[in-house]
């Protein structure tokens, strides 16, 4: 009897322990609804070391894979993780000096100025302005590597070259908002000519049901052209991140009619996301153009497009 007692309280405590393991390892990866990729294990715990991790590496495009050129690495919008199981622990994952991979010179620009400008000695190049700012605020050499460019136009967009990264400026963002850091891992995935089918989502590591963080919404018109008195069918198609269909989600449609009036109605999307709107109307001038504003919500989350169709004459 007494062995019998020991036998189970072996095998539970074997289960017990099985379980844990599995349960330790489920939480040991962070799934990004955004782009529909997992990050875990050394490459989770690098992105979360960084507290600006998002600004600059951006989401996971792909899971880990063995890449074109040999490396275990994973992509990211802005950089690519490699796995260097040579290096003492803690050290293991690197991000691959993409600037160095991918410059090409351009039209350089002359900005020079002193008092706003820093030289680095170690490649002979210097940063400035709010590019300077931008680089000491995020890591300086560390995260980005010295400069290995001047400032240049490439394609119609200010940037400087480093050797991990490359800054860009957008003068239409709001102020403090201007300098980014471009999206060289997705750049370097097609410059790799890397295999397309990795970048579409998959399902979270542990298989639970992925979240939806945004909507995507389209409308069409059954009818291009209607008659002045008639009947027309609005089309709405709501998808999330990962191009899959929202159910329940609450569409309101508002017709814009040449008069002045709008008309507005709501319709939720079936599971297919798809929802439909109905119109009849009469005495619509020829020749009209017909504007159909399309606002979607789902869990606090809202999408928005137009459509349109004109009336025959």
């Amino acid at each position: 009897m007494t062995r019998r007692v020991h036998s189970l309280l072996l095998s539970i405590l074997l289960v017990s322990f099985n379980w844990s393991s599995v349960r330790a390892q489920a939480a040991d990866f962070k799934y990004f609804n955004e782009t529909g990729h997992n990050v875990s294990g050394e490459f989770l715990a690098f992105y979360n070391s960084n507290p600006n991790a998002l600004l600059l590496y951006g989401y996971p495009i792909t899971e880990e894979i063995t890449s074109k050129d040999g490396k275990r690495v994973q992509y990211f919008q802005r950089a690519r993780f490699e796995y260097q199981a040579d290096l003492p622990e803690g050290q293991r994952v690197q991000v691959t000096a993409l600037g160095r991979a991918m410059y090409v010179p351009a039209s350089p620009l002359d900005v020079y100025a002193p008092f706003a400008c820093r030289e680095f000695t170690q490649t002979g190049f210097s940063v400035c302005f709010a590019f300077l700012e931008f680089f000491d605020e995020y890591g300086g050499a560390n995260q980005f590597g010295y400069p290995i460019s001047p400032f240049e136009y490439h394609d119609n967009i200010i940037v400087q070259y480093f050797e991990k990264a490359r800054l860009e400026w957008q003068p239409w963002k709001p102020e403090g908002q201007r300098v980014v850091v471009s999206d060289l891992g997705r750049m370097y995935f097609d410059q790799l000519a890397e295999d397309p089918g990795l970048l579409p989502p998959v399902n979270p590591l542990d298989n639970t049901p992925a979240g939806v963080v945004s909507l995507q919404v389209r409308a069409f018109v059954w009818k291009a052209v209607t008659l002045a008195a008639d009947s027309q069918l609005i089309f709405i198609i709501v998808q999330d991140q990962a191009l899959q269909p929202v159910s329940n989600a609450s569409c309101t449609t508002t017709v814009h009619w040449p008069d002045g009036r709008s008309d507005s109605s709501t319709v939720a999307t079936n599971t297919n996301g798809v929802g439909m709107a109905a119109l009849s109307f009469g005495n619509q001038p020829y020749g009209s153009l017909i504007y159909t504003d399309v606002v979607c919500t789902y869990n606090g989350l809202s999408g928005s497009t137009t459509t349109s169709f004109r009336i025959w004459y």
